[in-house]
């Protein structure tokens, strides 16, 4: 397999070499930075220019200020694995068969009494894919990968493989043990892991916090290239559980009244929240010391919904584990200096299959079609010049969640059309639609007074999944009703 993306990179190489001689970057302008900076689990209300009035994000609300909020925003999968491998090859979980939490088996946690099998999905991301990571990287970006990775379930999948020069504490884990050093993830012993114990990053000091680690890390790269053109893709292991802060910031939370209306009740977790507000606000004040915050385009968003066992995703419906709004929607500001309008808004639904064109338009690189061909770029959007062209975005959920979540999604299909919001089920067929501009809160099911706009809906769907050919779970033989 190696052999196969070493053989197709220098291809792709060379004929990048080529388009950017003739179409490449401008000669009067020094090529864009990129910070992406993602956050997991992060809840869609779970900052204060979203409306939380607990949580302080001070950071992330100037950036808001100084940028484009998007107020629907979506993640391809309510769990963090597809999500992250759309962002990386601009291609929906369905079409990569990356369909669910890596490497998780939910039908089989749920003791295999389900109505179906959950579908066998791909556990690695493919090197044959080509990353935005190897796409920059092949014109002269610097790239570095710090924090979570968890799009592979095998050591040669890592990032060092996908495209990036450094890789800072990233493999198939999804979370880890503990935040301060020693920070040991969670107990895994597979043949494919020579450890019992991973430590999420070595060397480190007593009490050190690992949001602060992350950030220091990010620091010295952005320093190190600071003479090039360079691809940060910083994936903080916060805000997933563990739920674990710094007292004195935990300390200042239990202190203030909190938000019983919108669910924003927990102290540690807001304590996460603002040091990771801290880490963005350190990035920020980097690129002005560098003479760089000009040309550096900050991309800020969220991988799912926000944990509903911790926090709320108020006024959606949902949360982490199932395709209600609040599972799936999320925050995501964008920054770009001298193109986008400070504290401006966009209501377009955009989707993170959509990170991938956009990029190479902000970099002035020719688009890879045949690569992000699920993404579109949404720098219309971004300099106001336009619409994308687009009316349907879609989800494919072949899988279970298992347990852990407030009512787990179980197989499925969900198209956003418009304004309009279906819910397919695999198991019985049944159907769920919504009007979104009228009920971003996903109260009232309208299947049954308008069944031939849902019948309308599900036909796209089943269109859809042809072209994408993705796989379906099967019948479970073994499964009985009581």
């Amino acid at each position: 397999m190696k052999k196969i993306k070493f053989t197709w990179t220098i291809g792709i190489a060379a004929i990048s070499i080529i388009l950017v001689i003739f179409f490449g970057f401008r000669k009067d302008e020094q090529p864009p930075n990129f910070i992406f900076f993602l956050v997991d689990d992060l809840g869609w209300s779970d900052v204060g220019c979203y409306g939380s009035d607990y949580y302080e994000t001070p950071n992330i609300d100037r950036l808001a200020e100084e940028g484009m909020k998007f107020t629907n925003a979506y993640a391809t999968c309510c769990v963090c694995s597809p999500t992250r491998a759309s962002i990386l090859t601009g291609k929906y979980p369905g079409r990569l068969h990356i369909t669910t939490a890596i490497p998780i088996e939910g039908w089989k946690r749920l003791g295999g009494k389900t109505p179906l099998k959950g579908a066998d999905y791909v556990k690695n991301l493919p090197l044959e894919e080509i990353t935005i990571a190897e796409a920059l990287k092949k014109v002269g970006y610097a790239t570095a990968s710090i924090g979570k990775w968890h799009v592979c379930d095998e050591p040669e999948y890592f990032p060092e493989y996908q495209g990036f020069d450094i890789n800072v504490a990233g493999d198939g884990h999804g979370a880890t043990k503990n935040y301060f050093y020693p920070y040991h993830n969670r107990w895994r012993m597979t043949k494919n892991y020579p450890w019992i114990e991973w430590n999420t990053l070595p060397n480190g000091k007593p009490g050190e916090y690992l949001t602060d680690r992350l950030t220091e890390e990010a620091l010295n790269f952005i320093e190190q290239n600071k003479d090039q053109p360079f691809f940060l893709y910083l994936s903080h292991y916060a805000v997933h559980t563990p739920i674990q802060a710094k007292e004195n910031i935990i300390k200042k939370y239990k202190e203030k009244t909190i938000d019983k209306e919108k669910g924003h009740t927990n102290a540690a977790y807001a304590a996460m929240i603002e040091s990771v507000d801290q880490s963005l606000g350190k990035l920020i004040n980097k690129l002005k010391e560098l003479d760089l915050a000009k040309n550096t385009i900050i991309i800020f968003t969220s991988d799912n919904g926000g944990n509903g066992r911790i926090t709320s995703n108020y006024p959606l419906r949902g949360n982490k584990g199932n395709f209600y709004e609040g599972g799936i929607r999320v925050p995501l500001i964008i920054k770009w200096h001298g193109v986008t309008k400070s504290a401006s808004q966009c209501n377009t639904p955009v989707i993170c299959t959509d990170f991938y064109p956009t990029m190479l338009e902000m970099a002035n690189l020719p688009a890879m079609p045949e690569q992000h061909m699920d993404g579109v770029s949404i720098v219309p959007l971004l300099n106001n010049n336009g619409a994308l062209g687009r009316d349907a975005i879609y989800w494919h959920f072949p899988n279970y969640i298992g347990a852990g979540h407030p009512n787990p999604a179980r197989p499925c299909g969900v198209i956003r059309y418009n304004d309009w919001k279906l819910i397919e089920s695999f198991e019985d067929g049944s159907l769920e639609l919504y009007y979104l501009k009228n009920d971003m809160k996903e109260e009232k099911d309208l299947s049954n007074e308008m069944p031939e706009k849902a019948k309308e809906l599900q036909g796209m769907l089943e269109k859809w999944r042809d072209r994408v050919h993705v796989q379906m779970p099967k019948n479970n033989p073994a499964f009985e009703i009581n």
